[in-house]
This record gives C-alpha cells, structure tokens and sequence, in this order.
C-alpha cells in the first residue's frame, strides 16, 4: 500500500493533467476507506504557494497542492504564479474535489515611476516592485466580467488578454537574454532554450530556476570533471564546489546567485522598459474578477522604509490586499537581524489593519528549503497569527462568493451593500470563515441564493453561520 500510495503522489505532479486528476482521485478513495492517513484540521493557512507551472522547489502540481493541504489538515491554501494564470482551474477543480479552501493568484514584477529612484522589494532594483493579484476564479478575458453584476471597474478585455501574453513573452524574452550571456562565459557548456529548459516546464513557463538545471545537466554531459568546471567558472575551489555538487539546492543557488544576480554575467539592470506598469497589471486582475495585490519584503529598503507612502499610492492604483512571506522576517539565526525585522513586521501589520488591507500570507515554496506552511504555533506569530487567518478567510470567502454567485469583492452587489472596503472586509472575512470546503459548501451557498442580484448578504451570513 505505501508503493502504491507513493506512485499515487508522484502522478500528482506528473506533466499530463488527466493523469494528475486520476491520481487525486484515486487518492480521495482511499481516503476515504480509511487507508490514507488525513490529519484533522489545524488553523494555518499558506496562501502563497508556487506550482510547476512558474517553479515549485518541491515539484508540485497545483493538484499536488491541494492534496497536500488536505492531507495536512490546513484550514486554508493559495497558489501564485509567476506571470502566468495556467494553474488557476486546475487548482480551483481540486480543491473542490479534496474538500479544500483555496484560492489562485498571480505574481509579476512592475515598474513604479513615483519610486524610480528607491529600491522596494526587488533587492538593488530601484523602481521595480512586486505586486500580485489574488483571488483569481477564471481566466477567461472573453467573457469574465460580462454578466449583471460585473466588476465597478470597466474593463477593456483584449487590452487585458494582450497584457497577459506580454507578462509571459517578457519573460521569455528576459530568460533568452540570460541564457545567451551565459553560454559566452560558460562554453562549452552551454544551453539550448527549447531543448534543455522547455522541456522542465508543463506549459513553457521557465524560470531561471529551470535554467540553473539546464546548466547543471549540461556541465554533467559536457566536461569530465564538473566539479573543477564549476570551481573554475564560479571562481572558487573545487573542494567547496565537490561538497555541494550532489547537493541540488545549495549547486542550484550558488550557481544562480554567482551567475544570473546582480553582479553575474547574466545579470541585466531592468529597465522601466523592461516591465508593465501597476495599472497594466490591475486591468488584468480585475478583467478576471479578482483582487490588486501589494507584496512587501521586510521593511528595511528605502521603498519600504516609505511604506505608508508607497502604500498610498498603491491603494490609489486599487490596490485591496498586502502579502507577507511571514519566514523571512522572523525565522533568522541573527538575533539582532530577528529583532529589527520582526519589530518591521509588527508595524506592517499594523499597519495593514489601519488601511484596511487584509493579509495574504505564505511560504513561496520557490526556492529550496521554504516550508510547507509557516509555523503558525511560533511565540514570534502569536500577534499577528489572527490577522493572518482572517486575511486567508477573506480570500477565500472573496473567491468561493465570485466564482459561485460573481458576487466579488469588486462586484456591483458588494459595492452597493458595502460601500467602504473595511465593511467588504468584513463581510467577506466571515464567508470564508463559515462556509464548508468544497463542493459542499458552494452547494449550500446556491441553495441560499436564488436570484443572486438581490441576494441579501445578512441572510447570506445567517445561513451560513447556522449550517442551513
């Protein structure tokens, strides 16, 4: 049973999505006889969790994802990827069948002309910003928003379809360009984009996380001695480079950071050119009915040290939400470090709390290492855990009311019944707190609701709050 159980998980991130969905299924049934162990629910939440389709540090699918959210017991869980919508469906589906709160995002970087000449949350970057959009429940720009009770903001879908295909072929374009200044310095080691990268990814979205692989199989393939090829080439000795060489996150990362960050020979200093604007990006996330996004890093940047500025003008751009990668501000060995950045996020949620920005919180997973959930039981989390919670609530009560009744956060109905953001918050914050998992609950959700026009959000919250 733990072979068959194992093969089970592996399809979970198998590159053909009808086998990723028969495996999940098959993986419910034998929960469901008792022979998969589920953990009973825990009030932790990851809401930011990148799959295979941008980078997954652990491989996962976005089906993998929400096995492991059911297996695991969590109350909540969100994907984001990078500059691409691909895995929003396939999450979303299921959760569905998992019994799972979930919710869909994405992650890109921007240009912010107010803050050229101050660096935000892309370190040595000044401008270049972050920013995500959350609680994604379709991708279609044909027709998302075409309904009574559409989005307050009018929306231009093939302007929004055309900036979509420009995230991804700039990021291409950015990749290619990495991958070429590489290969100069690197032959004969040296990578075919198609050939060696495409191929790592499920729908042609690569990372220079995939490209650090390609380099790695390639140098595997090419010389004889890689490890005196990389100590040569990252210009360190070869004793360190044979420690790690079998050690694919730490290879990984030094070979990221020596040859594609700032300083590297494939490091590029962005250009405003090289990037969408804010606005861009939020006519995307509101054509597909969900929610503009500020992400913040741990408060010590000049940007960031201007926070309740650039906070502003964000909510000014529509800006609804804040998201906080929680680990990197409290897990640190350095105790002064630790003090300074945990006081930093403190006064960021705080601050959160005063412009009515709910959280959305999480670990990446991108990188080698992240957790799979933050350590909600932390004596470092205990003030702020509630707001997390009640961020991931408010997510997923926004997504569960969109994508069953389009009665969003942005939509017409929300408006007129909730004129101020901090009332949404509130009402959308105890959907999600009260409503089931799954089929289950957007069953009883329609149930509640006939006409969702007229939908009453005070007997929309009774019923929910009393299980009827």
């Amino acid at each position: 049973m733990k072979a068959s159980l194992e093969i089970l998980e592996a399809q979970l991130n198998d590159f053909d999505a009808a086998l990723r969905t028969a495996a999940l299924r098959e993986l419910l049934a034998l929960a469901d006889q008792g022979a998969v162990d589920i953990a009973p629910p825990t009030n932790v939440a990851n809401m930011h969790c990148h799959t295979f389709f941008s980078y997954n540090a652990y491989g996962y699918s976005p089906t993998a994802l929400a096995w492991l959210a059911k297996k695991s017991g969590y109350a909540y869980m969100g994907i984001v990827d990078f500059d691409v919508l691909d895995g929003v469906e396939e999450f979303l589906t299921a959760c569905d069948l998992a019994g799972v709160r979930g919710s869909a995002g994405m992650e890109t970087r921007v240009f912010i002309p107010e803050f050229a000449t101050r660096e935000i949350n892309s370190p040595g970057e000044p401008g270049i910003f972050y920013h995500m959009g959350i609680g994604f429940t379709s991708t279609d720009l044909t027709g998302a928003t075409d309904n009574p009770l559409k989005s307050v903001q009018s929306v231009d879908k093939t302007e929004a379809r055309t900036i979509l295909a420009s995230l991804r072929a700039r990021a291409e374009a950015r990749n290619r360009d990495v991958a070429a200044r590489v290969n100069a310095y690197l032959d004969p080691v040296v990578i075919d984009y198609e050939r060696d990268v495409l191929p790592l990814t499920p729908a042609g979205n690569a990372t220079e996380r995939h490209m650090v692989i390609a380099y790695l199989q390639a140098a595997q393939r090419t010389v004889t001695d890689p490890a005196a090829f990389w100590a040569e080439k990252l210009r360190t000795s070869r004793a360190e480079i044979a420690a790690i060489l079998d050690n694919g996150p730490k290879i990984q990362n030094l070979v990221r950071s020596k040859l594609m960050k700032r300083g590297g020979v494939g490091y590029v200093q962005p250009s405003p050119e090289m990037f969408p604007s804010v606005e861009e990006v939020n006519r995307v996330i509101t054509a597909c009915g969900a929610l503009p996004c500020a992400t913040w890093l741990d408060g010590t940047s000049a940007g960031e040290q201007a926070i309740e500025e650039l906070l502003d003008l964000l909510i000014g751009k529509g800006v609804v939400a804040l998201n906080i990668i929680p680990d990197r501000n409290w897990n640190i060995a350095d105790p002064e470090s630790k003090r300074l950045k945990l006081q930093k996020l403190y006064e960021i949620v705080d601050l959160a709390q005063h412009l009515d920005l709910p959280l959305n919180v999480g670990t990446e997973m991108n990188a080698p290492g992240n957790r799979l959930v933050d350590d909600f039981s932390a004596p470092e989390l205990a003030p702020v855990r509630e707001a997390f919670m009640d961020g991931a609530a408010f997510i997923y009560g926004h997504t569960v009311m969109q994508r069953t009744l389009s009665l969003g956060y942005s939509s017409e109905w929300a408006q007129a019944h909730f004129p101020t953001r901090k009332a949404r918050n509130v009402f959308y914050t105890q959907v999600g707190k009260h409503i089931l998992p799954g089929n289950l609950g957007t069953t009883r959700l329609r149930a509640t609701v006939n006409v969702p026009a007229e939908a009453d959000p005070r007997l929309i919250l009774t019923c929910l709050e009393e299980g009827l």
